[in-house]
């Protein structure tokens, strides 16, 4: 016992001494170097716990939007099952899950499942959208490439009320435009529909004095003034891709999601 005593106080000696030297050489430390050294301590701590949050909340979130009868609910099927089975889902209803991508499921190694959310197309439910926007990381916007010219103004309505939205502004969400049904030969080619969505918003512009009434309060304005709009005039970027979720060609949309949503 007095042995472990004995060591115990030399220890104790030991670390005293330590704590001296340490002292006597921050002493010797001009302040404005102290001070300066602590400040980058702090600093970089600081960024270190930043980096971490930011990888902890970046969103697996992707949002399907667009009218009724656009395609929605098979791309969704297509995704998780590989199969355009569309079960007892209707436009009316939600649709969302969390899954591995169905093209991916056979692969090696990690890889990160995505949350997809399937928004009902009917204009008295479009405001759900705003419940998932915050957190997602991209939106993909399904316009039916069959029918598309009898809808081109009510889809060049929802999505320019997209494009003006504050979260999507703010964040910069990106969007596919996905023309869906592409598979038909009467169906409209993505140049066609994105020149005509383009000359439809660029309307709209001015017939809403480029705020959406839909987001009002958040004065964002769509393109630059004196100029016909264009997407890549966009606070946020805008592609456009071509899609069949009958038949299952939907590459383009599975890289738009791998492309924001890191395996």
């Amino acid at each position: 016992m007095s042995t472990l005593m004995e060591g115990m106080e030399q220890w104790k000696k030991e670390l005293e001494q330590w704590l001296r030297l340490g002292i006597e050489f921050l002493h010797q430390i001009p302040p404005t170097q102290l001070y300066i050294a602590c400040a980058v301590l702090l600093l970089t701590t600081a960024l270190l716990l930043l980096i971490q949050v930011f990888r902890r909340t970046k969103s697996n979130t992707i949002v399907l939007a667009g009218l009724s009868g656009s395609g929605k609910t098979v791309l969704f099927y297509q995704l998780r099952d590989g199969s355009s089975h569309q079960g007892t889902v209707t436009s009316m209803e939600r649709n969302e899950g969390t899954f591995v991508l169905h093209s991916e499921s056979n692969k090696k190694g990690k890889t990160k499942p995505i949350h997809l959310v399937d928004v009902p197309g009917h204009s008295r439910l479009r405001p759900k959208l705003e419940e998932f926007l915050p957190q997602a990381a991209g939106i993909v916007f399904v316009v039916d490439a069959l029918e598309f010219l009898p809808n081109c103004r009510a889809a060049s309505e929802y999505l320019y009320d997209i494009l003006t939205k504050s979260t999507v502004v703010k964040k910069k969400l990106p969007v596919l435009i996905c023309c869906n049904k592409t598979d038909k030969v009467t169906a409209h080619t993505k140049e066609f529909i994105r020149k005509q969505m383009e000359k439809e918003i660029d309307k709209l512009r001015a017939s809403r004095s480029a705020v959406s009434e839909a987001d009002v309060t958040n004065d964002f304005t769509l393109g630059i003034p004196g100029e016909a709009f264009v997407f890549s005039h966009c606070h946020n970027k805008v592609t456009v891709a071509e899609a069949s979720g009958l038949t299952g060609e939907i590459s383009q949309v599975e890289q738009f999601i791998r492309e924001h949503v890191k395996p």
